[in-house]
């Protein structure tokens, strides 16, 4: 009797907690974000999330 390979259903998109979407941003800015991802060995996506989290938590609406 063979074993049968089982394979889960891939969680569709936007099931995993995440939201894509794009943004237009400066070219300084990607430059920016370029540097520092090649300084802490981080992709943009990532440094983008980590920015983000802070600012919003560290906002203030007057």
């Amino acid at each position: 009797m063979e074993e049968k390979l089982i394979i889960p259903k891939k969680s569709l998109k936007g099931e995993d907690g995440h939201k894509t979407f794009s943004i237009r941003i400066k070219e300084e800015t990607v430059s920016s974000l370029d540097e520092l991802a090649k300084t802490t060995n981080r992709s943009r996506n990532e440094l983008i999330n980590i920015l983000l989290e802070y600012a919003i938590e560290h906002c203030e609406v007057k």
